[in-house]
């Protein structure tokens, strides 16, 4: 019997962990996770990656460590399609057969078709675009730190996050912070006036899902810190330097980041089995997919067939997803009925930048620094392994008492002023 995991975020290492607990004493079991990163990525973190107030490689756990001593095998490789008829994956460098396959490849950040996405606005998934962002937001503020013009010096530092989710919220409040306490006193040429963040969301109201109260409070929150928030406001189009909004509004940016929903892993939109508006799998209530039952899915990459509630892409749901699937293949193994899911989300956490949080558990809904304490400990308590666990904790320690850290790791590719033709010496200020 071999099963065969793809995917190495949360739901498939979860899934892996399930299946080599109830399955350690199986030889007849070949357990394999195929990946195309060697490490397991803890997202609620990355949006501090971007300011600086944790280390990259602090948050990423790689996946050789995690397995220990446990027996199941990994593969790093990229999955290019999966063959349900013959039970077979194909990946980028051979291709390896199956009895049971969990599919837990995650979701990605879709356009949705707007122009200019691709080529102009900055992702916001994985650990590089943490670093790039990063780095494109400190290589502005060496620009405008000698830029004479009051006004290109601010259209330089405007910041647009496109989204209003858990990230894009996230995110906007952790990049206030980096501006308010590091960039504006260190850069004598950058007053405080000078940056701007706006934050944009096609629908209602920010953080959809999340309890009226705590949204509105989020809201008021961040307009305090003077972050702009547009809501109902749908962007047609990303250009080098603005947004076009519906109505053919043009907004000046700096730097768009696009952090607009999920969509299904565009693996998956060519394998022969059902799938929702986003291409999502659609599972059974078992994991199973609907036209397949020796195969198994689990979060972002699935949607439970008649329970929304259960298909939510949040962390919580995937690992109840995973867990069941899981146990389903043991489950088969053993010769007992097949579980469904049981799951209903149990609250909400959403960091504010330092500080300030909103956080809704079993019923109790609370905001402040003591939301934030709670969030801080909770997301400490998450990440895998002791080292991890300190590693973070003194570098959120550190940035109490040192600045935090602004060299530019690498080369800022889509730099605006960078990649002009040298030209004639023009009005810059001297360097600050």
């Amino acid at each position: 019997m071999r099963i065969v995991v793809l995917g190495g975020g949360f739901a498939g290492m979860e899934a892996i962990r399930v299946l080599e607990r109830r399955l350690e004493d199986r030889a007849d079991v070949d357990i394999l996770l195929i990946s195309d990163r060697n490490y397991l990525l803890f997202t609620p973190l990355l949006p501090q990656v971007a300011s600086s107030m944790v280390e990259p490689r602090h948050i990423v756990q790689p996946v050789r460590d995690i397995r220990g001593s446990r027996r199941f095998r990994f593969r790093r490789d990229t999955v290019t399609d999966i063959d349900f008829a013959d039970r077979r994956v194909t990946m980028a460098e051979g291709t390896e057969s199956y009895d049971r396959l969990v599919i837990a490849m995650g979701s990605v950040v879709p356009s949705f078709g707007v122009p200019g996405v691709e080529e102009h606005a900055l992702g916001y998934k994985w650990l590089e675009d943490g670093l790039l962002l990063r780095d494109n937001i400190l290589d502005a503020a060496e620009h405008a730190d000698h830029e004479a013009d009051p006004a290109v010096r601010r259209r330089m530092l405007t910041v647009c996050v496109v989204g209003g989710g858990y990230t894009g919220v996230e995110l906007i409040a952790e990049l206030q912070d980096f501006f308010h306490s590091y960039i504006v006193p260190r850069y004598r040429g950058i007053e405080a006036d000078d940056y701007r963040l706006l934050l944009v969301e096609a629908g209602e109201e920010i953080l959809r899902g999340v309890h009226p109260t705590l949204a509105e409070k989020a809201r008021r929150n961040l307009s305090r810190e003077g972050i702009e928030i547009r809501t109902r406001t749908r962007v047609t189009r990303v250009l080098p330097d603005a947004i076009e909004v519906a109505g053919g509004e043009q907004v000046p940016v700096g730097m768009t980041v696009w952090a607009a929903g999920v969509t299904g892993h565009p693996v998956l939109a060519h394998v022969a089995a059902e799938r929702d508006r986003l291409g999502r799998l659609i599972t059974r209530s078992t994991m199973q997919l609907k036209a397949h039952p020796d195969v198994y899915g689990a979060g972002d990459a699935v949607a439970i067939e008649d329970d929304a509630a259960a298909s939510i892409p949040i962390i919580p749901a995937a690992l109840a997803q995973a867990r069941l699937a899981a146990e389903n293949i043991v489950a088969e193994l053993e010769g007992r009925p097949l579980g469904t899911i049981q799951f209903a989300p149990q609250g909400m956490l959403v960091s504010l930048g330092e500080r300030d949080a909103v956080v809704e558990v079993l019923g109790l809904r609370f905001s402040g620094y003591a939301a934030w304490l709670f969030w801080n400990a909770l997301h400490l308590l998450k990440l895998v392994g002791f080292r991890k666990q300190l590693q973070v904790a003194l570098d959120w320690g550190m940035a109490q008492f040192f600045p935090r850290d602004s060299t530019i790791m690498r080369r800022v590719s889509r730099c605006p002023v960078c990649c002009r033709e040298p030209t004639a010496p023009s009005r810059h200020r001297h360097a600050a």
